[in-house]
């Protein structure tokens, strides 16, 4: 504990001495992945958790953003959404989650398939782009309403009965407004990204970013094809009639490993998705949902 608060009191220096007007930087997302690690393990109702939760929150508050959490029990587990919210209009939602997968269950060794996955890629990067777009956005007016939400219990599905998205589908079925859509970012930090088109994804929503991510100059990392239909946090808000893209780099070797670790994350591939984000809310094409 003691450890975790002299890194995070480092890393709250370092971001104060040079905020000026710095674009998305991958150096500073990358800080945000390692102070997460520093947490240990984020499952939900655990101290890590708790700790990464409270640390999310009090970045957007620095950052000028409005907080707002969502507390609930899932089978006994206490559990805790966090969301920034900024801006006016139309309301377009980013999302990451921020826990980690109780077990490593695909780990290669036998051995340590009890032992709880770090969650460097897996968790933690989604959530670093999100804080490092928290400060890029704060600067100036925004064309939408942006929400920042930050899931827990995303990563336990299939342990002891749970299911995927449990946080995410307890958002999605608690909205008093619809977000007009949502973008949920997951496993976006390898150092060999390739980020295919994902199955359950709303197809004109997806095929927007893939087409702004060429623009951006991305096109060797974001192949405008279909490669992986998954389960995750954008699928419960899909079931709820909004338009809902998932990006994700589901090749991650290291997926559900004790070997997602920090020197697997790449600053780069941090930067150009954060990069992405930021021109996706700049130029409003998340809300051209409809053919």
């Amino acid at each position: 504990m003691r450890r975790f608060r002299r890194v995070l009191a480092l890393l709250l220096l370092l971001l104060l001495a040079c905020q000026g007007n710095e674009p998305f930087s991958g150096a500073r997302a990358y800080r945000h992945v390692q102070v997460q690690l520093e947490a240990g393990a984020r499952t939900p109702g655990g101290e890590g958790a708790s700790r990464v939760a409270d640390y999310i929150a009090a970045e957007l508050r620095r950052q000028g953003w409005e907080v707002r959490e969502q507390r609930f029990t899932y089978r006994g587990v206490p559990l805790r959404n966090v969301i920034g919210i900024r801006g006016e209009g139309p309301i377009l939602l980013l999302g990451a989650h921020y826990d980690t997968r109780r077990t490593a269950d695909q780990d290669p060794n036998p051995l340590l398939r009890n032992d709880p996955v770090p969650g460097a890629n897996d968790g933690a990067s989604g959530v670093a782009v999100l804080l490092e777009l928290a400060r890029v956005l704060s600067r100036g007016p925004l064309p939408v309403q942006v929400w920042l939400a930050f899931f827990d219990g995303e990563d336990q599905g299939g342990i002891d009965g749970w299911p995927w998205s449990v946080g995410a589908a307890y958002m999605a079925t608690h909205l008093e407004v619809l977000p007009r859509a949502v973008v949920v970012v997951d496993m976006v930090g390898d150092s060999d990204p390739q980020f295919y088109q994902e199955g359950n994804s709303d197809p004109v929503l997806r095929q927007n970013i893939w087409g702004l991510a060429g623009q951006l100059g991305y096109r060797d990392i974001f192949t405008p094809t279909v490669r992986h239909t998954l389960i995750d946090d954008h699928v419960p808000f899909r079931q709820q009639g909004i338009p809902a893209v998932d990006i994700i780099d589901f090749d991650y070797p290291y997926w559900h490993t004790t070997a997602d670790t920090a020197d697997k994350v790449s600053p780069e591939t941090l930067e150009r998705v954060g990069r992405l984000l930021e021109a996706i809310v700049r130029q409003g094409i998340a809300l051209k949902t409809r053919e």
